[in-house]
């Protein structure tokens, strides 16, 4: 049995052999290549900093159907003898591989060794000129196999301009933070949060995305989901369990070189049997950085729903839900930084106090290698006043 006293020790020794055994991978020469960066032959650094955060130039990339503008991938197409089809030659696959060892004071475990934590497979790219794919499918996540979430099709400079269509299912918040992409264990919370008995948020959703880029720095952005999220169809192949359509817009602007604003807003209805549950969303974003040495992340969301319970007699008083999320990143040499830190602070104000949420988060991690991350959390939980410390790695090959 563990000695509380002692728990520190024991995570300062799990987090030595996590270093001496990647020094063994880094010994061994481990070749452990993304599919974009095998198909271009180049460093996940183009387009990563750190895994699996993006650069600048790793959005561009995505937004251009997953082809570098300056260069094509040698024969990356199969010659058919068929002018109409176009195959990858090699079809590429990717893999993510975390886990972590997690000690929380709410649980009242002395340790928990959560791994694999994450482990999934990721494709994407060009079909044809200006079509393109992407999707991933969770292996395992927290232990079950969690099926696919991220799966689109992209049709990118539509009429002859930066018009993008994506049709398939994503994140609604994906225009605003990306929480794929995050650096921390610890979630966007205020993007996940679905209040009462409604079923909208803005994680995971089926529906149509468009983005327009104007030469101005401006984009804009305008989504259709079910506003339902991922379950199955049901007995009638419906996806969609009511009769609604949610609408989502988002615009941002590129005050200079280091500074972006954006204004996001989100309108909807859902019912049920018994009653009907109509909610909008506002908010302001913003992002702050100096070239790739630090970034300044910043989200306000405003929510009301007039019958998150979907009683049958609307209810007088709307519930209100505000959040917030800011988020520091400091890389002290760039995207060549070995060490990193995140400071995250997150927090939801619900009428309904059981949705209530507010934490502070310390992440440091170091890059063993450009496709190995090491990390170390501690999540403070001011609402409950509990802590939850983790160290872990995440793995991209």
């Amino acid at each position: 049995m563990i000695n509380r006293k002692h728990t520190p020790r024991y995570f300062a020794a799990f987090f030595l052999l996590l270093i001496a055994g990647a020094v063994l991978m880094q010994m061994q020469q481990a070749e452990a290549v993304p599919a974009f960066a095998r198909k271009y032959n180049m460093s996940c650094t183009t387009c990563h900093a750190p895994i699996p955060r993006l650069k600048a130039y790793g959005d561009e990339f995505a937004g251009n159907g997953f082809v570098l503008a300056d260069q094509d991938a040698p024969r990356y197409f199969v010659p058919t003898g068929d002018d109409r089809l176009d195959l990858i030659r090699d079809f590429p696959i990717g893999v993510r591989f975390d886990g972590y060892m997690r000690h929380s004071t709410a649980t009242g475990k002395e340790a928990d060794l959560a791994t694999p934590w994450i482990l999934k497979l990721l494709s994407g790219g060009s079909l044809t000129d200006n079509v393109a794919y992407y999707f991933y499918f969770y292996m395992n996540e927290r232990g079950e196999v969690a099926g696919v979430e991220d799966a689109f099709l992209m049709f990118n400079n539509l009429l002859g301009i930066d018009l993008d269509v994506y049709i398939g299912q994503f994140q609604v918040s994906d225009p605003l933070f990306k929480r794929e992409l995050r650096l921390t264990y610890e979630d966007y919370q205020l993007y996940k949060t679905r209040i009462g008995d409604s079923r909208v948020s803005l994680a995971y959703d089926r529906g149509i995305m468009v983005t327009l880029g104007l030469e101005t720095g401006t984009d804009i952005i305008f989504e259709i989901v079910n506003g339902n999220g991922l379950g199955e169809a049901d007995e009638q192949r419906n996806y969609d369990d009511d009769k609604y359509k949610n609408v989502a817009g988002r615009i941002s602007q590129d005050v200079n070189d280091y500074i972006r604003i954006g204004g996001f807003g989100y309108y909807g209805s859902e019912s049920d049997a018994t009653g009907k549950n109509e909610l909008y969303m506002i908010g302001g974003d913003a992002s702050l950085s100096y070239r790739d040495y630090a970034e300044l992340n910043l989200q306000y969301l405003f929510r009301e729903d007039d019958n998150p319970g979907f009683e049958a007699i609307t209810p007088d008083n709307a519930i209100q839900t505000n959040g917030i999320l800011a988020e520091l990143i400091i890389m002290p040499h760039g995207d060549r930084s070995r060490w990193y830190g995140v400071a995250m602070y997150s927090k939801v104000d619900s009428d309904l106090d059981a949705h209530d949420y507010e934490t502070i988060t310390a992440h440091i991690g170091y890059m063993l290698r450009t496709n190995i991350r090491l990390q170390l959390e501690n999540t403070y939980d001011i609402e409950n006043e509990e802590n939850t410390f983790v160290t872990g790695f995440s793995v991209g090959f």
